[in-house]
């Protein structure tokens, strides 16, 4: 795949280890669900090192009073894209507690493999926020680049893209669709199968999270 400037792929170990186990058909719902968590949290952690609101307060330690840098109230939003998005909320909120959450819901016609969109709720004042979209699955890149559009019609400007395993398909679609966005993903799998799942992969999130078929 070629190299994109907006596009980050995470080689980290922990996130190796703990993307072996949710690859493993035997894994339970359970475990499948705490994992997309911890490594969105650990995903997070780096892809909003920077583009986050900041503010200086006063602190009084028991020496003396200094100023700090905290992060903004309201200054990030989560928009998860329903339904396995949902997954990986959490993962961010152990960062960004007070974080709100906007959701588009979108599902992929199975004829078409084209996504069509059923559900959009989003905070008030998005626009003026560092928007998180999150979905495990960069397949063919049709949701993520639909729902950023979607964003952008809102007036969003500072938009951010994680997801847990990518396609070198979805990844190169969703970089030259919007050079502006900057993309994580913390594997990049092989390739699209003729149905246009990733391959290896780990099946269907939205399935695997929520034990359904």
């Amino acid at each position: 795949m070629k190299n994109y400037d907006n596009v980050v792929i995470f080689d980290h170990p922990l996130i190796r280890h703990k993307i072996a186990i949710l690859r493993d058909e035997r894994t339970s719902m359970k475990e499948f669900r705490e994992l997309i968590e911890e490594i969105t949290t650990l995903m997070t952690y780096e892809s909003l090192k920077d583009g986050v609101q900041t503010t200086e307060i006063e602190v009084k330690t028991p020496l003396e009073t200094c100023t700090q840098t905290v992060v903004a109230d309201n200054s990030v939003v989560i928009v998860p894209i329903l339904r396995a998005g949902l997954g990986m909320v959490n993962g961010v909120h152990v960062l960004f507690p007070s974080a709100r959450v906007g959701h588009i819901g979108m599902f992929r016609n199975e004829e078409t493999l084209q996504p069509e969109t059923y559900y959009c709720k989003l905070p008030e004042g998005i626009e003026n926020n560092l928007v998180m979209v999150v979905d495990p699955m960069l397949a063919t890149g049709g949701s993520a680049c639909d729902a950023i559009d979607l964003l952008k019609e809102k007036g969003c400007k500072n938009i951010k893209f994680m997801a847990i395993i990518g396609a070198p398909e979805g990844v190169s679609k969703l970089a030259q669709a919007h050079p502006d966005v900057d993309i994580y993903v913390s594997t990049l799998d092989r390739c699209l199968n003729e149905n246009g799942y990733i391959l290896p992969g780990l099946g269907d999130a939205g399935d695997r999270l929520f034990g359904t078929k």
